[in-house]
């Protein structure tokens, strides 16, 4: 008989290096119980995906132990869906959940489709969902173990409103143990009480009681305070300083005390905390627009997805120079479909301006080549290459020198956001098409990517369903799909 209560996970001085020269986790100790509801938080790149991986045993540490109490099953919803999966049929991808044949997986397919808020055929092949029902099927491809420790990797990511809203409410009303990592503020504070943070600095994981807003509030209270003691020992070491100066010039036996000032001197310098450091954000920057003049993109004709059938409608939407156009409609209707028809210029009813640059943002990222190295994907994007350049506008989105030849496909997914941002930077277009550019971003940084956004003085179009994310940003026109 299992408790509630009782610690089911628990990290014993666990340390863990990514490859050569990444360590990721130093001697870490931390503890996880039965029916808690954890968020994993911490900086893009800090290894919070590879926490998870040590959980399912994906990786090994490289000293200390990762205790898992005895018959506990465990299931994760990864970020993403593998390429190798994307040609299963609903059916065969949810059967690969499973060591052993499950007969009769039919009902239990259904039942955690509508858990997810998706309909689909069970033949219908993985690769024709759109991001966002992807999304859905990861989610429910950990929930159909029924495992006793539910590991969720960026679950919003691509799901619209009412996906979120569906999610928040299962995992309200879930009684078994879970660890979130998301960067959504707002989703996590619905359902989590316990914080694990991955501080990327020390390389290990604090545990705090409490929500996500909580954390920030001890966190700042606890970085004042630090600085008060640093201010108030400043300001003895000085005067022990001034002092010791003050008895040296009087030679003789005040030279002993003089001596014994600056010990005093070097004492209270030893006490010094280390202040703690915040997430990092990456630097304000500006998207340089491509001059053009006239109509830059126009469609007359696209297609839409209504019950997994193709419908074609007719349009009249048109753009020019610093003009911001946002697509909704929920997730499967068709948008990232009309976006990729329109960078790649497929579709008769479409049409880009001749010679127009076109910035075109993913959220699967596969415009980025994962086998090319950060220093070739930045360095190609540049018309007129300039290595000086380059490295400047890559340390603005905190990829250091040391990180350039690092490929594509090592970095994290957060990481891989940045470079991409990076690119469009150093691209200068004159259109951009922006999918979905919140994915695994630290919220930190998202602020200042509206501003950019915003402030692009070529024509922009943009599907994001991150409501206070388009808030910020300049919309001149919206175009609803469903309508």
């Amino acid at each position: 008989m299992q408790t509630k209560g009782e610690i089911i996970l628990r990290f014993e001085d666990v340390s863990f290096e990514f490859g050569h020269n990444k360590p990721i986790l130093e001697e870490v100790t931390i503890s996880v119980r039965r029916g808690m509801k954890v968020a994993l938080m911490g900086q893009n790149g800090a290894g919070k995906s590879t926490i998870l991986g040590l959980i399912t045993g994906h990786h090994k540490p490289e000293s200390g132990k990762v205790h898992i109490s005895k018959g506990i099953s465990i299931a994760i919803a990864k970020q993403v869906i593998s390429r190798a999966d994307m040609d299963l049929t609903v059916r065969e991808f949810f059967e690969k959940c499973f060591k052993h044949k499950v007969y009769d997986i039919e009902p239990k397919i259904d039942e955690v489709l509508e858990i997810v808020n998706l309909k689909a055929p069970h033949d219908r092949l993985v690769k024709t969902f759109s991001g966002g029902q992807q999304a859905r099927l990861l989610l429910a491809s950990a929930l159909i173990q029924d495992p006793d420790l539910l590991l969720l990797d960026e679950p919003t990511n691509n799901l619209d409103k009412a996906g979120i809203a569906h999610l928040t409410k299962f995992l309200v009303e879930y009684e078994k143990t879970c660890i979130v990592i998301s960067h959504d503020a707002d989703f996590l504070n619905a359902f989590t009480y316990g914080v694990l943070y991955l501080d990327i600095h020390t390389r290990k994981i604090e545990q705090y009681a409490g929500n996500y807003f909580d954390v920030v509030e001890q966190i700042s209270a606890r970085i004042e305070k630090e600085n008060m003691k640093n201010a108030q020992l400043a300001k003895e070491i000085q005067e022990n300083k001034d002092k010791a100066n003050f008895f040296a010039m009087k030679g003789g036996q005040m030279r002993l005390v003089a001596k014994r000032m600056r010990e005093k001197a070097e004492t209270l310098e030893e006490e010094k905390v280390d202040v703690r450091k915040e997430d990092r954000t990456i630097r304000p920057f500006n998207i340089p627009a491509q001059y053009i003049l006239g109509e830059i993109m126009h469609v007359s004709e696209f297609v839409i997805f209504k019950n997994h059938k193709k419908v074609a409608r007719k349009a009249r939407i048109s753009l020019k120079k610093n003009q911001h156009l946002q697509l909704v409609g929920p997730n499967g209707i068709g948008k990232s479909t009309l976006l990729e028809s329109l960078a790649k210029g497929e579709s008769k009813g479409e049409k880009i301006a001749d010679g127009v640059k076109v910035g075109y943002y993913r959220q699967d990222f596969s415009t980025l080549n994962f086998e090319d190295t950060i220093f070739n994907a930045l360095i190609s994007a540049m018309e007129k290459p300039n290595e000086q350049e380059m490295r400047s506008v890559a340390a603005g989105f905190l990829i250091t020198g040391d990180m350039m030849n690092t490929k594509i496909g090592s970095l994290s997914e957060g990481q891989k956001g940045l470079v991409a941002l990076a690119q469009l930077v150093l691209l200068k277009p004159g259109l951009l098409i922006l999918d979905e550019p919140t994915n695994h971003i630290n919220f930190r940084h998202l602020p200042i990517i509206a501003k950019a956004l915003s402030e692009y003085e070529g024509a922009m179009i943009l599907v994001s369903h991150v409501h206070d994310f388009v808030k910020q940003i300049r919309i001149d026109e919206v175009f609803d799909l469903e309508k």
